[in-house]
């Protein structure tokens, strides 16, 4: 990584000469290289091309976005509504993880730019939007070059007047924002958690309460999908098929190393088709699978084990599958493996039947965990009746979570929304939700047979509401037994 000229002088003092057309910035040096000369930075002012890109088309989501800001304005009339994009956030050093914009924020634009805001003005009728973004690099004052921020180190970013034409929505310098709103009167609501500046400047406007409520209504805004939306986890769920694929190719490279093949097989197709993975991808062979999160992936790929994998390819505009297999790294179940994966898809069957318009939101997990108690008591780990194991949850200590949640741009989305709309809500066309039961038999427990321990099942699908029942989004992936072996085989003939 290039480090000649990185700056020691914070990258706000740029920002701050830039916008008080302060004299340019020659002075900048760390500790290997002397200060810049005067003929130099001269030099850096000038021969450069006019690179305005003009007729820009405006993204596919526009109309969506402008509906949901439409939306938003009605809900919180006469009211100063700030919703920011949020920051970088420092990796180690001197480097950042890389970006993913706030939810919410984008949401509402379509823009995934770090340090973005967008603020909606109150009017006579409503609200008048403006997106405040870091304008391009300043060329006078060498902070395209000498910044850590500029863009001769980080990519060239899009004009103001540029960004205006792709998101529909005004624009506006964000260096100019914190002054703004310090100055503002009225009342005034800030998505919190995402830009302490800008929480800093309404410190004295803005109370825990109010921001909550338009956290809680955000949240609330996406429990129902738009077709966009919908499209746009559809093309997730696709790819996530994909990558499932590849990494069934992949497993005799992973028997040879370790569980991090996997994960970095998955990783690729999420990258050259997507933005990212959505989650931190569960590559979790043997016992590993008992682990809900692990996300370690550093165990061994054992021939006759079972490889429980659940990753999500995250699409450009950041909406994320979520899907889980459950695989025998050899390509066959064996007898007791095959037992406990067929009362996994056997709830499944159950959960996903039970996903429907006018449904409560809880039926699915409630009819999977009864399918899972009968057999829990068939088996006869647990003393029935079934009545009585749910009742007590004792089916718990091997089903141990809940079997979905809503599914969008957050992997688990909508998770600010109330109780009562959500998990004691009803099922409308439109949600989006996994149903994912599993059965997890930890190796040191004691109450299962020996063959039993060491063995996690999880089996998920994204599941679409619609007008007369739902539909599969993740169907193109096999879930029978015979069908994942078939599937398998074909893949690795």
């Amino acid at each position: 990584m290039a480090d000649e000229l990185t700056p020691e002088t914070p990258d706000t003092a740029l920002d701050e000469a830039a916008a008080a057309d302060e004299q340019p910035i020659k002075q900048r040096k760390n500790g290997l290289y002397p200060s810049v000369s005067d003929e130099l930075a001269e030099n850096m002012k000038t021969g450069w091309a006019d690179t305005e890109l003009r007729d820009l088309k405006p993204i596919e989501q526009v109309e969506h976005t402008a509906r949901r800001r439409a939306a938003l304005s009605a809900r919180f009339p006469g009211e100063r509504l700030v919703i920011p994009a949020g920051n970088l956030k420092t990796r180690s050093n001197d480097t950042d993880y890389p970006f993913r914009s706030a939810v919410e924020y984008t949401y509402l634009t379509g823009n995934q730019t770090e340090d973005g805001v967008l603020v909606l003005e109150p009017t006579a009728d409503g609200h008048q939007a403006t997106l405040y973004l870091l304008p391009r690099s300043n060329r006078e004052n060498g902070e395209f070059w000498l910044s850590a921020q500029g863009e001769l180190w980080v990519g060239r970013r899009h004009s103001l007047a540029e960004a205006e034409q792709l998101y529909g929505i005004p624009t506006s310098d964000v260096r100019e924002l914190p002054r703004k709103l310090r100055e503002a009167t009225g009342p005034v609501r800030v998505v919190r958690g995402h830009d302490a500046g800008i929480e800093a400047a309404l410190t004295d406007k803005v109370t825990a309460e109010r921001d909550e409520e338009l956290r809680v209504f955000l949240s609330e805004m996406r429990l129902v999908k738009d077709e966009f939306e919908i499209g746009e986890l559809q093309k997730a769920v696709d790819s996530t098929v994909r990558g499932f694929e590849d990494v069934v190719r992949a497993l005799d490279k992973a028997e040879a190393t370790s569980e991090r093949y996997i994960e970095g097989t998955f990783f690729l197709r999420a990258r050259v088709e997507g933005n990212d993975v959505g989650y931190g991808s569960i590559c979790a062979a043997g016992p590993h699978a008992c682990t809900l999160h692990w996300v370690r992936n550093d165990g061994p790929v054992r021939s006759g084990d079972l490889l429980l994998l659940d990753a999500g390819v995250e699409t450009h505009t950041l909406y994320t599958a979520d899907v889980t297999r459950t695989l025998p790294v050899n390509g066959k179940y064996n007898e007791i493996q095959k037992k406990i994966y067929d009362a996994v898809y056997e709830a499944q069957e159950a959960g996903i039947a039970a996903v429907k318009p006018g449904a409560k939101y809880r039926d699915f997990h409630d009819a999977a965990q009864r399918v899972l108690a009968e057999k829990l008591v068939e088996w006869g780990l647990v003393e029935g009746p079934v009545e009585r194991v749910l009742e007590l949850g004792l089916q718990r200590r091997w089903t141990l979570h809940g079997t979905g949640h809503m599914l969008g741009m957050d992997v688990h989305d909508c998770a600010a929304a109330r109780t009562e709309t959500y998990v004691d809500g009803t099922l409308e066309p439109g949600m989006v939700l996994t149903v994912e039961p599993g059965l997890y038999f930890q190796p040191d427990d004691l109450t299962v047979p020996e063959e039993y321990r060491g063995i996690g099942v999880r089996i998920e699908d994204d599941i679409l509401v619609t007008e007369d029942g739902n539909r599969n989004l993740s169907a193109a992936l096999p879930r029978r037994s015979d069908e994942v072996e078939a599937w398998m085989a074909s893949l690795r003939s």
